[in-house]
């Protein structure tokens, strides 16, 4: 039995938080490589290292004094040591990282260094072996992960080592220079190391006892999700319900690993467990859970005969890829075609999109509808649940709200509905009243 465990900020904060995850990885030793994120917050008005070492690269371009804000980065580590009453300095890579910021050095290479120091802190707290980042996990040229390299060069340096602590949140290009993932990446290299070490269990350690149906800012104590399947987490952590990083489903999707979302300061709760395949289909609630969206404008197209139009749609597709913008939804009739995009991706060019389509396919009209929420309404219990659809309709009409588009998956595991943005938390409460309460 092989774990991998990943600790994200908030559970690597401070000395107290180091000693919690020391317990969790003595306590089993299967939990055999150790993934660390940046300390995070100790409170609420507390900032994230990495938030501080972003500043410093700003103050440095910006050629301004960076030891003040350098000095609060150091004191931080100097501070878990010494309540850890560790024997240990990390004063000569202080030194370094501050030399490179005054000589300009590129700001992947400045986020990354509050999981590098943090990985190598834990490492000697838990007597372990640290492994760098920037030694297995390998980017291309265009700055995408390399997953073929990354596999050979991670799962060689696994195999040397019983245990091990890797930082998380980058990796290396070509030309030797420091490449981070997006914010949160942290979990993306768990997964990475989780499907290199052919591990039978992902633990994904953060601050809350795993994914609830319902954003709890939205709906008053959500129900917890004891186990959801990629699938449905995908659809729920695309509308950015989700206590992870979405892209790091995939390299252990890939490998059918199973991920336990825990708590570090509730270590006890058994978590969400993320599963290829669910046991059952039978979902007490028939929904998995309700998330949603806003900030969306659909674009509607509509012609008479579009339906036998060959290329019509592609036509409409490759204006927004001119613009760089994708799309969110694809909703369309036999006379209408409906692209659903972010309002910021298409802020600048509305009025420069809109002429283009109308030279590309000559359309009777194209209407912007701005400012809308998706709500997607997701579970594997709707598949063999009469009437779910029904329910939703009808919970949105009950509280007098009008839905203005809908649509359908073929695997028939999600409902997505477009309302107003005004609506968006009633949407929410109506939905999710409708199938727990």
């Amino acid at each position: 039995m092989v774990k991998v465990v990943k600790f994200g900020g908030s559970s690597l904060a401070d000395a107290k938080q180091f000693q919690k995850v020391a317990g969790i990885i003595r306590a089993d030793l299967t939990r055999r490589y150790v993934v660390a994120s940046a300390p995070g917050k100790r409170n609420a008005h507390d900032e994230k290292v990495t938030d501080l070492l972003l500043q410093c690269y700003k103050l440095a371009k910006d050629k301004k004094d960076v030891t003040p804000t350098f000095e609060k980065i150091a004191d931080r580590y100097r501070g878990i040591i010494k309540d850890l009453a560790l024997d240990y300095s990390l004063e000569e890579e202080f030194a370094g990282i501050k030399t490179a910021l005054l000589h300009h050095a590129g700001s992947d290479y400045i986020a990354s260094r509050g999981e590098y120091l943090n990985a190598k802190l834990l490492a000697k707290f838990l007597d372990f072996p640290f492994i760098d980042a920037e030694d297995c996990i390998c980017f291309q040229e265009n700055g995408l992960l390399d997953a073929e390299e990354t596999n050979r060069e991670l799962t060689s340096l696994l195999s040397m080592h019983e245990y091990a602590v890797i930082p998380g949140f980058y990796g290396i290009l070509p030309d030797g220079s420091i490449k981070t993932f997006s914010r949160g990446g942290s979990d993306i290299t768990g997964s990475i190391v989780a499907a290199a070490a052919g591990a039978d269990l992902y633990e994904n350690w953060t601050d809350v006892s795993g994914m609830l149906m319902a954003d709890p800012r939205v709906v008053n104590d959500p129900r917890p999700i004891e186990e959801i399947t990629y699938r449905e987490l995908r659809e729920l952590s695309y509308m950015g319900a989700s206590v992870m990083h979405e892209e790091a489903i995939f390299p252990v999707r890939k490998a059918q690993i199973p991920i336990n979302i825990r708590n570090t300061n509730d270590p006890g709760a058994p978590g969400t467990m993320i599963v290829p395949k669910a046991k059952s289909n039978v979902v007490p609630t028939v929904i998995t859970g309700v998330a949603g969206k806003k900030g969306i404008t659909a674009i509607h197209v509509e012609k008479e005969m579009m339906n036998s139009e060959v290329g019509f749609g592609k036509k409409v597709l490759e204006v927004l890829e001119n613009y760089n913008v994708s799309f969110e939804h694809l909703p369309s009739g036999i006379d209408t075609m409906s692209v659903l995009v972010a309002n910021k991706a298409i802020e600048e060019f509305k009025g420069a999109i809109t002429a283009d389509m109308v030279k590309k396919v000559n359309p009777d009209s194209i209407t912007l509808v701005e400012n809308l929420a998706l709500i997607a309404i997701v579970g594997r219990g709707m598949v063999n649940t009469m009437g779910t659809a029904a329910r939703v309709f009808s919970a949105l009409a009950n509280a007098e709200i009008n839905v203005r588009m809908i649509d359908q998956g073929s695997s028939e595991q999600n409902i997505i509905v477009a309302v107003d943005e005004k609506h968006y938390r009633r949407s929410i409460e109506a939905i999710y009243n409708e199938f727990v309460k």
